[in-house]
């Protein structure tokens, strides 16, 4: 008999590209705040999913540097499992509850790119890069200290999509306002079958249950950033009109259930 949590399918289940969950993951983040056109970016929301009003078009631009682990020590398998990913999480509502919606996402890796579509995150495959720090005291070091400044880009195919600067300014106990929202995803999967492309085979809002959350060493500062506009993307649809708060931290937590709020293909 076959074996794995997803395809290839095999005799021991190896070659399964992801294991079950629980999945667990920890990593540094850089991000920065900022507004869109509201009008524009409410063109990717899905049915059941509205713009959030009071925002006026604020959303968080994200960049993570991170390494996974299930219950087989995958960690130690750093060239599998670890990962640089780029999101949006546009503010926007949910029958009346305040939401973090995700339209558009970037991975380095083919494992990190399932995990994604299965949570609902529309991942694509990109090159995604930030500064990093290190504890040596040195120009290259990026010290987390004030008036330091990081830096973090996304690309896909040869094309510069999205890039962000960060100077830190201090240290910060919570995230106010930022990353606050239960984030909103789309698991979609469409149908081959003649005569029913337009028809899924999946089609439903969830939110992945988190848990374990550790968000720490957070340190805030002044964000900048562009969306250049690129061939054959539409990030550049999210461009910023204004930018705000830019952020680092280092975080931690785990998935072991994803709970689907509504089914689309009804």
């Amino acid at each position: 008999m076959l074996k794995g949590f997803v395809f290839p399918r095999s005799p021991m289940g190896i070659a399964a590209l992801i294991p079950p969950p629980p999945w667990h993951f920890a990593g540094v983040v850089l991000a920065v705040e900022y507004w869109s056109d509201p009008d524009l970016s409410a063109y990717t929301l899905p049915r059941g999913v509205e713009p959030d009003a009071k925002g006026r078009g604020h959303a968080i631009a994200l960049f993570a540097e991170y390494q996974f682990t299930a219950r087989n020590e995958e960690h130690l398998d750093p060239a599998r499992y670890q990962c640089n990913r780029f999101l949006v999480l546009l503010d926007a509502m949910w029958q009346g509850s305040p939401i973090a919606w995700c339209p558009y996402a970037y991975v380095d890796n083919d494992a990190a790119l399932l995990r994604g579509w299965i949570c609902g995150y529309p991942e694509k495959l990109g090159s995604v890069h930030q500064t990093r720090t290190f504890a040596g005291s040195n120009p290259a070091s990026a010290p987390l200290a004030n008036n330091s400044r990081f830096a973090a880009s996304v690309s896909a195919h040869g094309q510069l999509l999205g890039q962000a600067r960060v100077t830190l300014r201090q240290r910060a106990d919570h995230l106010v306002g930022l990353l606050d929202r239960p984030i909103v995803t789309r698991r979609y999967f469409p149908q081959l079958s003649a005569g029913r492309p337009e028809s899924p085979a999946v089609d439903e809002l969830v939110c992945s249950i988190l848990e374990n959350v550790v968000i720490t060493n957070i340190w805030v500062g002044e964000g900048a950033l562009a969306f250049p506009e690129t061939f054959g993307e539409e990030l550049d649809i999210l461009a910023p009109i204004k930018v705000g708060r830019g952020v680092r931290f280092s975080f931690s937590y785990s998935i072991n259930d994803c709970r689907v709020l509504s089914d689309l293909t009804v």
